[in-house]
């Protein structure tokens, strides 16, 4: 792909670590939370949308500021795990994880959201005609259907992960080998004079990366509206 020295291979392979995590730990919370938004009519339901999405519109370095001050070594929810759990999350590889799943889950809802909302509800209504309960219509109706569209959406949670930088820096450091991720990789390039071909080096690694992962989703999202659009014809 591109000429890399083991440690910026070591970046590449930290920041496909940290996108995994990312798409595995968003994908139950996400497709239940769009799910929720697309069936369902609830109080404060557009507050609850309105904290989902915060992080859209929140910069990013906001965010890392706030996961620092709750999951800080003082804060309330780190000192309860360090104490319970002897788990730190900050500085770590796995705090980069929660970082950028923070930033990355709004963009996952609003694509299954978008996929579950296209299934027709004929489709659920006759399956529970037949004694299906929500759960089983969940499963064997709505999930299938809307499949494409939810892998492409965690594939955006994992592309998005990919180029995160303000709320991983302040929550989990820059530290190479460690949490160093592609995006810190090219902005620590940067700082030195003379450093200009590793970071091109590095951007050429993130563009393809970035770019595959992109395209993979899209393709996954219309294949969903192709399927949505030949269910409805039926």
């Amino acid at each position: 792909m591109v000429n890399l020295s083991p440690a910026e291979w070591s970046a590449v392979g930290l920041s496909l670590k940290v996108a995994l995590g990312v798409a595995v730990v968003t994908a139950v919370p996400a497709v239940l939370a769009g799910w929720l938004f697309a069936r369902k009519e609830f109080r404060g339901k557009l507050l609850l949308e309105s904290l989902v999405h915060a992080p859209l519109v929140i910069p990013p370095v906001v965010t890392g500021y706030l996961l620092l001050v709750t999951f800080g070594r003082n804060g309330l929810i780190g000192k309860w795990l360090a104490d319970h759990f002897d788990l730190r999350l900050v500085f770590t590889w796995q705090g980069a994880v929660l970082a950028s799943a923070i930033v990355a889950f709004p963009l996952a809802v609003r694509s299954v959201r978008l996929a579950v909302s296209m299934v027709d509800q004929r489709l659920e209504e006759a399956a529970q005609t037949l004694g299906y309960n929500r759960f089983r219509v969940f499963m064997k109706v709505t999930l299938p259907l809307a499949w494409p569209g939810i892998l492409g959406g965690i594939l955006l949670a994992f592309s998005r992960s990919l180029g995160e930088f303000g709320a991983t820096i302040t929550f989990a450091g820059n530290v190479e080998g460690s949490t160093q991720t592609l995006p810190l990789a090219i902005y620590s390039a940067l700082q030195v004079p003379g450093e200009e071909t590793l970071a091109m080096r590095l951007v050429a690694a993130s563009l393809i990366l970035c770019f595959a992962s992109l395209l993979i989703s899209e393709l996954l999202t219309r294949k969903a509206k192709r399927k949505m659009s030949s269910e409805s014809r039926r």
